[in-house]
């Protein structure tokens, strides 16, 4: 049976020119930071879903021409300069809305409305209304064509997914408002386009409650079309250097001799990349374009491991029940975190090495031999049955920095196997798994440096847990819209 063909570039028209990444507000949203295209034109009203087994991620698009916040150059530590929108600030209804008083989404951002494009489409009929009518009415119409505006991104978990649909109602019935159209005119504007397994096990509480055409789009097409379109954007892909994989992965005993890391936030958490790294620190791709061939390797609640072919074909060629689910459900047994962010914050506390049992506790020493450190992982969870102490005796942290680094280590082993298999040098690791996570993308990096002896390298992308949503947007963006 022939693998199936990557949908056609040509669908694709955001206009990604000076593309920016906004600023990230905390470290829990710093996947999730909007993107700002100061040249893109075409009113956008659809919204995309892809919700997995765990999250449900959220990607919509919306209108200002200028950026609602300090882009991603304050956030990176960049020096150049944003570029500057191509018009002034106008009048656009698009461009100012009020907030929520919904207490549901009380702790969601909202930003901005979705532009109806029933202003793009109505007729002369206006002449009939007051002078005054009719120029609030072409101000508004002439307003969607000023170009910028920002894709947005919102996450939920998947168990409350009333939240997500109650965040789309009230984005729906907002944009509503903040444009002057009626409901019913703004729910025939909006369409729902849905990925993931969610897409088919949710579609009547989609269709039903919100009131909206709903498509449902293959879960596999979303992924990589999404690759194809986030890598266009600039500072979007990188990889850490090897410095930086081994400083963190194996640090020197003697703190005098340990090269400088980049800064680190109150969390412990590295500084996201920057376009201007300093020596042991992330490099960007300084090419933004799809490169393919490749490998995807996205790690939701499940692993799925994508070969892409240099004309477009892709296949699942292998995958793993071991993800970030398993990390999530034995991390909700064995420590007191409630929620990922507060599993990633336990492991950044944690020392492995009093729950792994190491090369340098069997050897002493390195086995050099083998090319295997001392620090190295010998056995995972090691020490728990050696040491034969009950689960109290071992921290929360230990544990999550344990089970982190054992699940990380298994996905990039198999990561490797795979680009070794199939000849693919560039391996792309996405997924809510990451999170930008420091430990997370360091253990990935070096199961893929280790096993290669170099040959091969680990990129990772800011907006890693949103490929299949970005995706799903992007395949509406045609002549149909």
């Amino acid at each position: 049976m022939p693998a199936p063909s990557l949908p056609t570039a040509k669908v694709i028209q955001v206009d990604t020119r000076g593309a920016v990444i906004l600023e990230e507000e905390s470290p829990e949203t710093r996947d999730s930071r909007g993107i700002y295209f100061p040249n893109h034109i075409e009113p956008v009203s659809h919204i995309a879903v892809d919700v997995g087994g765990s999250l449900a991620k959220v990607v919509y698009f919306t209108r200002s021409p200028e950026p609602p916040s300090s882009p991603s150059i304050a956030a990176t530590r960049g020096s150049s300069s944003p570029p500057e929108p191509l018009t002034p600030r106008s009048n656009s209804p698009s461009a100012e809305f009020p907030t929520s008083s919904s207490p549901t989404s009380s702790n969601i951002r909202h930003n901005g409305a979705l532009t109806p494009l029933v202003l793009d489409s109505q007729n002369h009929d206006d002449f009939t209304l007051s002078s005054e009518m009719l120029r609030d009415t072409m101000l508004r119409r002439t307003s969607q064509h000023f170009p910028g505006g920002s894709l947005n991104f919102e996450r939920f978990e998947t168990d409350n997914i009333h939240e997500c649909v109650e965040f789309i109602q009230s984005l729906i019935e907002r944009s509503a408002k903040v444009n002057d159209v009626s409901i019913e005119d703004m729910r025939k504007s909006v369409k729902i386009m849905a990925t993931g397994g969610g897409a088919h096990k949710f579609y009547e509480l989609f269709k039903d409650t919100l009131c909206v055409e709903v498509r449902r789009e293959d879960e596999m097409e979303c992924l990589i079309e999404g690759l194809k379109f986030i890598t266009l954007i600039p500072d979007e892909a990188y990889y850490f250097s090897d410095e930086l994989i081994q400083s963190v992965s194996h640090p020197l005993p003697s703190a005098s001799n340990q090269p400088s890391l980049p800064s680190t936030g109150s969390n412990g958490v590295l500084d996201r990349p920057s376009p201007s790294p300093p020596k042991f620190a992330v490099t960007f791709e300084s090419n933004p374009a799809p490169q393919l061939p490749c490998l995807l390797v996205n790690i939701g609640s499940g692993v799925s491991l994508i070969k892409v072919d240099e004309d477009g074909q892709f296949e699942r060629v292998s995958g793993t029940s071991l993800g970030g689910g398993t990390l999530w459900g034995l991390l909700s047994l064995l420590t007191p975190a409630t929620s990922f962010d507060e599993m990633l914050k336990l492991s950044e506390q944690g020392d492995n090495a009093n729950v792994d049992m190491l090369v340098g506790d069997i050897y002493g020493q390195d086995y050099s031999k083998l090319g295997l450190k001392s620090t190295m992982i010998a056995s995972s969870f090691g020490k728990v049955f050696k040491k034969g102490k009950g689960k109290g005796t071992f921290s929360p942290e230990d544990i999550s920095k344990s089970l982190l680094y054992a699940v990380s280590n298994n996905i990039g082993q198999i990561a490797y196997m795979n680009a070794e298999k199939y000849n693919l040098e560039r391996i792309y690791f996405g997924g809510c798994f990451i999170r930008g996570h420091a430990a997370t993308i360091t253990t990935l990096s070096y199961a893929i440096r280790f096993w290669s002896k170099g040959t091969k390298r680990a990129l990772f992308l800011r907006h890693e847990g949103f490929l299949g949503s970005i995706g799903a947007w992007i395949k509406n963006i045609g002549p149909e819209s």
